[in-house]
């Protein structure tokens, strides 16, 4: 299985342990209230929503980085296509950190 593989699979247990929120709006009110640790954005997000999306959490000292198509990010978490995923629990959140930065993939923001 490859280390993108098990990133994915890694969202989806986040997601079944309901330690995910997806969507803009209610990341950015989740990050408002200091409740997400690590955000995820697809690599084919829009321009104006990685710009809104890296300056919010750039303002509440929130990780940022990209990885994935929506569509993959969608499938892994059992959803149609999502652009943002928020991680709620630090325990998955340095997991998926170390491991999109092993990827390579993870483009910092």
């Amino acid at each position: 299985m490859s280390l993108k593989d098990r990133i994915l699979n890694l969202l989806g247990l986040a997601m079944r342990a309901r330690k995910l929120v997806t969507g803009e709006e209610l990341v950015i009110n989740e990050v408002r209230r200091g409740k997400v640790r690590l955000v995820i954005l697809s690599e084919d997000a829009s321009l104006n929503t990685k710009k809104n999306i890296m300056n919010k959490c750039q303002s509440y000292q929130v990780k940022c980085l990209q990885f994935g198509s929506r569509h993959e990010l969608g499938w892994a978490i059992g959803k149609d296509e999502r652009v943002i995923i928020g991680v709620l629990d630090s325990g998955f959140a340095k997991k998926l950190k170390d491991m999109i930065h092993e990827s390579d993939e993870g483009e910092n923001l």
